[in-house]
């Protein structure tokens, strides 16, 4: 722990130049005694430093001297490296910067330990969007991950509804959404990944090594999430949409949902409205989705949405009566 520190303290100096006990001791989330007990034992150890007094004093590096040290270690820049939301980081204009970052993290690091972030970074993504949960108790998510990254296979218990099986799996990767964590893996025998959920683990434990397989945990969640999703959409309503509905259809229901009612839509009409069939996962949820097309949202089927929704609009026309 406090060879941590000291490489750590080591760095902060490296990236500020010079900076207080003070500054630095909130940094590390220590006392300012331990900051100059650091100093002292870096200085032993041949590291050049200068102790400043006074108001505009401080401590600093003398100049143009820097570590040989690469500055990460291989799991510090694995952690860096898994990171799993590129997509959110592209909408805010971060894309590139974020390429770049992982490009400089891994032209720092020796053969070695570059090898190992690469690899590790793989086996853990982090699907951020949708499926709204309270985050569960994972008591056994470390040891799942240190399977994860070891390719070291697990014998597990698993809770079903009513039963506990006993499994034996080859771990492929780690997911977290919204609060839940899921562990993928190969069932021994098999060749076909599961997901199992590690709140419902109750017991792990690590066996003996295997070679993993060319696997991306990213193409495979997204791959079965999708049909995940797709498979709730079991019933379809029939639309009539103004134009304006038209465009924004795929930001209130599923977009592939709505790329597909759009592409077999019928001909516009005068106005430029258009009949679509949309898959939905029930008519609840589709009145709930459909409120927000409001006057742009005619429904011709099934006749039970059609009140729904009329009765939602005079309701919302009753309430929002001008006032007097």
């Amino acid at each position: 722990m406090r060879a941590e520190r000291l490489v750590t303290l080591l760095f902060l100096l490296q990236h500020r130049r010079r900076a207080t006990a003070a500054e630095l001791a909130e940094a590390l989330a220590v006392s300012e005694r331990t900051v100059y007990r650091d100093i002292a034992s870096l200085e032993a150890a041949g590291v050049p430093l200068w102790t400043e007094q006074g108001r505009s004093g401080g401590i600093r590096l003398v100049d143009g001297w820097r570590t040989r040290l690469d500055g990460l270690t291989g799991k510090e820049a694995a952690a860096m490296l898994a990171t799993g939301v590129p997509e959110v980081l592209a909408e805010l204009g971060l894309g590139s910067a974020l390429t770049g970052a992982r490009a400089k993290v891994l032209a720092t690091l020796p053969a070695g330990l570059r090898d190992y972030a690469e690899q590790v970074g793989a086996r853990f993504h982090l699907d951020a969007p949708g499926w709204f949960h309270r985050p569960e108790e994972a008591r056994h998510l470390t040891a799942v991950a240190s399977a994860v990254a070891d390719a070291r296979r697990v014998r597990v218990r698993y809770r079903r509804a009513d039963s506990e099986v006993e499994r034996l799996l080859e771990p492929l990767g780690v997911v977290g959404k919204a609060g839940v964590w899921y562990l993928v893996a190969r069932p021994v025998p098999g060749e076909v990944p599961r997901t199992y959920r590690v709140a419902r683990l109750v017991a792990v434990e690590p066996s003996e090594t295997f070679t993993r397989p060319d696997f991306d945990l990213a193409t495979w969640w997204a791959e079965t999430s999708a049909r995940f999703e797709r498979s709730l959409l079991r019933d379809r309503v029939r639309l009539r949409l103004s134009p304006w509905a038209q465009r924004v259809l795929r930001e209130v229901t599923d977009p592939e949902a709505a790329a597909e009612a759009l592409a077999a839509a019928g001909e516009p009409d005068d106005e430029g409205w258009r009949e679509v069939s949309l898959a939905v996962e029930a008519e609840d949820v589709a009145l709930t989705q459909l409120c927000g097309l409001g006057a742009g949202v005619e429904v011709l089927s099934p006749p039970s949405l059609r009140a729904a929704l009329a009765d939602v609009g005079r309701a919302m026309a009753a309430r929002n009566e001008p006032l007097s």
